[in-house]
């Protein structure tokens, strides 16, 4: 691909109810190769499978490319494949028009019968049958019985397909509506599409729709297909078995720069030592013939490490209007001023936004949250008195995080105590978790008079009081 040739890109996806991350992957891979070359990029909505269509699912995945950066001027369309309806049928005609296509009967258990295996695809029974349209007649196209197609691939060179094994495929049901392979190869010429991005689980329906635009007149487009995404057990990514539904993560905190860095690693990387790079970067330097064939790993750990960066390096005011959703559907009213001050905190210890609830919610609970694990842990001798000291020390400090620090730590001196052993019962009085924000600050934003407070019952429960 030239990186200054204008290209017309198209992604299609089908409505299936998620946006599966690998769809949100081609989409990005699309989306740059056609910023590159100042081309356009063309989304179309595969939706003329009616069981697997609802305008819900069409408007999750304008959302979901929304999220990712993609809004509708980054695109043009959405087109329908449904509105070309009547394109699809008239292309259906043609190929049979022409003798390329005809009507077959057969059902799958005689072609089985026929051949004796039933791994054997479609044997070309009624090629010559001269059979017209009719109830249980679907229409095939005839393909050739000699020669090579070869398909141009940006990632795999020109593979070549022997036509003798490529089988008389259906194009058209029984009903009349046409196949996922004409329908794409009539919308792609109408909507003039030079290059397709796709996964390669699509490769073997390459040849296919080369000889479906080689029949209908047109060239075939440049293809580029991307590697198969795997999990750990390096299976290639299911929605029954994996999150896979990009929904899942944006709904869970991770934010779409990450996720789009993250995505746009899957078979590629950016030159140097490094993995996250600015989005510009990446529009410059992204090649579609530099993707990798291998298999491309899904490592959630590794893509909540990226989100953890991205977070860390949100401007403030960036970062709180981000957690303000997940805050909203919090069990407890949150105070935004106090929520401002707790903000820089929380900013650099969490790795989701979603989990900002759980780290500052004992600022706003009127009782700390109660985690037995958490107290059974901290509250061993000498916690007792170590609460009775914090709670004596506390009533008069100064009221700042480096004096309140001070004090406790000259408490646990006097049990022969390390700081982090000393300040775990009062953590856990106070904020309900061992594990939190930086526990001085905390109490500073809280008050002496909720701190207090909170000590006082803790060592109450502790004495039996």
């Amino acid at each position: 691909m030239s990186s200054t040739s204008a290209i017309r890109v198209r992604f299609a996806p089908s409505p299936t109810g998620i946006f599966h991350v690998g769809g949100a992957r081609s989409a990005l891979f699309n989306w740059v190769m056609a910023a590159q070359s100042g081309g356009t990029l063309v989304l179309r909505i595969e939706d003329t499978d009616a069981s697997r269509n609802s305008p819900e699912w069409t408007e999750g995945i304008i959302r979901a490319l929304a999220w990712l950066g993609m809004d509708g001027g980054q695109y043009e369309g959405p087109y329908f494949q449904s509105a070309n309806a009547d394109k699809h049928a008239e292309a259906a005609q043609t190929l049979k028009d022409q003798g390329r296509a005809y009507y077959c009967d057969c059902t799958r258990e005689a072609v089985i019968a026929r051949t004796g295996d039933q791994h054997k695809g479609y044997d070309g029974f009624c090629r010559d049958r001269g059979l017209e349209p009719g109830p249980g007649r679907a229409l095939r196209f005839r393909t050739p019985d000699e020669g090579q197609t070869t398909v141009v691939d940006l990632l795999r060179g020109k593979p070549v397909f022997e036509n003798a094994v490529l089988e008389d495929f259906v194009i058209a049901r029984a009903d009349g509506s046409v196949t996922f392979l004409l329908a794409n190869a009539v919308d792609d010429m109408s909507q003039g599409i030079t290059h397709v991005v796709r996964g390669e689980e699509h490769l073997s329906n390459a040849p296919k729709q080369q000889l479906l635009w080689e029949a209908l007149g047109g060239e075939p487009p440049v293809w580029a297909h991307v590697p198969v995404i795997v999990n750990e057990k390096r299976q290639k990514l299911s929605k029954r078995r994996d999150k896979v539904a990009l929904e899942a993560y944006r709904d869970e905190g991770y934010l779409a720069e990450a996720m789009r860095n993250y995505l746009m690693l899957l078979g590629w990387a950016p030159s140097g030592d490094r993995e996250i790079v600015p989005w510009d970067v990446i529009v410059d330097e992204f090649r579609i013939d530099d993707v990798n064939t291998s298999p491309a790993f899904f490592d959630e750990k590794k893509l909540r490490a990226f989100n953890g960066e991205y977070i860390r390096a949100l401007p403030p005011e960036k970062f709180i209007a981000e957690c303000l959703p997940f805050l909203q559907g919090a069990p407890f009213e949150v105070d935004v001023a106090v929520f401002a001050e707790l903000a820089p905190l929380a900013q650099t210890r969490i790795a989701l936004l979603s989990e900002i609830v759980q780290m500052i919610d004992f600022a706003f609970l009127d009782e700390p949250p109660s985690d037995e694990p958490s107290w059974n842990k901290a509250m061993k001798e000498p916690a007792a008195a170590i609460l009775a000291a914090a709670e004596a020390a506390y009533q008069d400090a100064p009221w700042n995080a480096a004096e309140l620090k001070d004090r406790l730590e000259r408490i646990g001196a006097e049990h022969g105590l390390k700081l982090g052993k000393t300040q775990a019962p009062v953590r856990v009085a106070v904020t309900g978790r061992t594990v939190g924000l930086p526990l001085f600050e905390s109490l500073e934003i809280l008050g002496r008079d909720r701190t207090v407070a909170r000590i006082a019952a803790a060592r109450a429960v502790l004495i039996g009081g």
